[in-house]
């Protein structure tokens, strides 16, 4: 009686062990409500089922790979563990159609040889599995090709993500229209992004919070990087303080390859090489942020090597951030953020074309040459139709910047809005933007110097 007791506490134990590990590497999902309701949205915009696949574990069989699942399927799901699928049905079934749930789950078999390895995974069969995962029902993924085929007796559309024109690396989405295909050969293959990215665009609270959270820690990941500034550094080691502060508050990972371009790099949209060390009367341009519960933030400061601007430096930073202060002003409800005269790209842009010159008396414009603004989310670009309007809910960079390579001065400004019934609340407005607020930042939390030659 006695090992029987201890027996079945141990099962018990490893069963909610491996129920945890279901939402492990997300670390902080939302509940089940709130996928829920976005699966729910989306089947009243269904004529047939839809099909989504989780990053499969074979996409990258690196050993320093760590698995993050694929953002759309996360959105519906809070699943963020690999090899799974799942189906959602219009809510009313088809004449024909057998009687059945409206939202399956298919999760692969728990491999207990593995299982030594990689600690317990949950299982479709696990007891309570659907309630700990929120779908009506959780089948075995074995059984997913076989009930395709049923629906495709009384389908003739399935909608899944359709591959891009080129998609790079892993053809996850390719083999996934090829697993839907052999299943349902009649049925007509429709894509779902554009429904599901229309509904990822606007962010929920549970959203706006994860939102928060990663901003934030951007927010003490760039105080890093004031306090830490100093001429002899070497870009890399500027990130890797920032990186510390991300990940010391809970960050999975970088919303990004990080961006630290002193000097010349500087004017580089994208530099990421990271490799130059920063001289007195230099600007370093730093793009760097996390992602928290999944959820990106996007920032970018710049400043001057020594604590201190130049008149010149000056002059730019303030012209761009200016042009940030009124694109800024223009985000409401409606306003269209890059198409048309009233769009922020174009007040941006008139803003710099407007205000001061390069050395040889000509207009700035022509050192602006990218948007002013995307969308941010579970991807930090997040997708979704470009021309749509603002609305209240949708969050969105607003990032100008004039990039000099003969001064070898590039300033880029760049915070997080959230769009909101009246107007707009910069998520960042705790970070300082002044370039009296950066200079006063760096000068009241300058670390003591210490021996900085990374090994050089």
């Amino acid at each position: 009686m006695k090992f029987r007791t201890v027996t079945t506490r141990c099962a018990a134990l490893v069963i909610a062990f491996s129920l945890i590990s279901f939402f492990a590497q997300a670390r902080f999902p939302q509940p089940n409500a709130e996928y829920q309701a976005r699966r729910a949205k989306l089947r009243a915009q269904l004529d047939g089922p839809l099909v989504l696949f989780a990053y499969t574990s074979r996409e990258d069989s690196s050993e320093f790979a760590i698995f993050f699942q694929e953002p759309n399927f996360y959105y519906l799901t809070g699943d963020s563990e690999p090899d799974a699928a799942v189906v959602l049905l219009p809510e009313s079934a088809q004449p024909g159609e057998a009687k059945g749930p409206r939202e399956i789950l298919y999760m692969p078999a728990r491999d207990p040889r593995q299982e030594k390895w990689t600690g317990p995974k949950a299982g479709p069969d696990d007891p309570g599995i659907a309630q700990k995962t929120g779908f009506e029902t959780v089948r075995p993924y074995a059984r997913l090709k076989t009930d395709l085929e049923a629906l495709a007796k009384t389908y003739k559309t399935v909608y899944t993500i359709l591959p891009p024109k080129q998609e790079d690396g892993y053809p996850h989405f390719t083999n996934a229209v090829a697993f839907v295909r052999a299943a349902m050969p009649t049925a007509t293959v429709k894509d779902a992004a554009p429904a599901i990215y229309a509904l990822r665009q606007v962010k929920s609270d549970g959203e706006l919070a994860l939102m928060q959270k990663a901003v934030d820690l951007s927010i003490d990941g760039q105080f890093a990087a004031m306090h830490a500034m100093r001429p002899g550094l070497f870009e890399y080691q500027i990130a890797a303080r920032m990186k510390e502060a991300h990940e010391m508050g809970g960050c999975e990972r970088e919303a990004y390859s990080p961006i630290v371009g002193t000097g010349l790099n500087s004017t580089v949209l994208h530099y990421d090489a990271l490799t130059a060390q920063i001289m007195d009367g230099d600007v370093v341009v730093i793009d760097v942020a996390c992602e928290y519960g999944g959820y990106a933030a996007d920032i970018t400061r710049t400043l001057p090597a020594n604590g201190k601007f130049t008149p010149r430096q000056r002059e730019i930073y303030d012209i761009v951030l200016a042009a940030q202060n009124a694109t800024i002003a223009a985000v409401k409800p409606g306003v269209h953020p890059w198409v048309g005269e009233g769009s922020l790209l174009k007040i941006s842009q008139d803003y710099i074309n407007t205000h001061g010159k390069d050395k040889n008396g000509e207009p700035l414009g022509k050192y602006y040459f990218h948007g002013v603004s995307h969308h941010l989310g579970l991807d930090v670009h997040d997708p979704g139709e470009r021309d749509r309007p603002l609305e209240p809910g949708m969050v969105i960079t607003i990032e100008p910047g004039i990039y000099i390579p003969d001064e070898k001065l590039g300033v880029r400004i760049e915070d997080d809005v959230l769009v909101t019934a009246d107007g707009c609340k910069i998520l960042t407005e705790h970070l300082p933007r002044t370039a009296d607020e950066v200079e006063a930042a760096m000068a009241s939390g300058r670390v003591t110097p210490e021996k900085s030659n990374g090994g050089q």
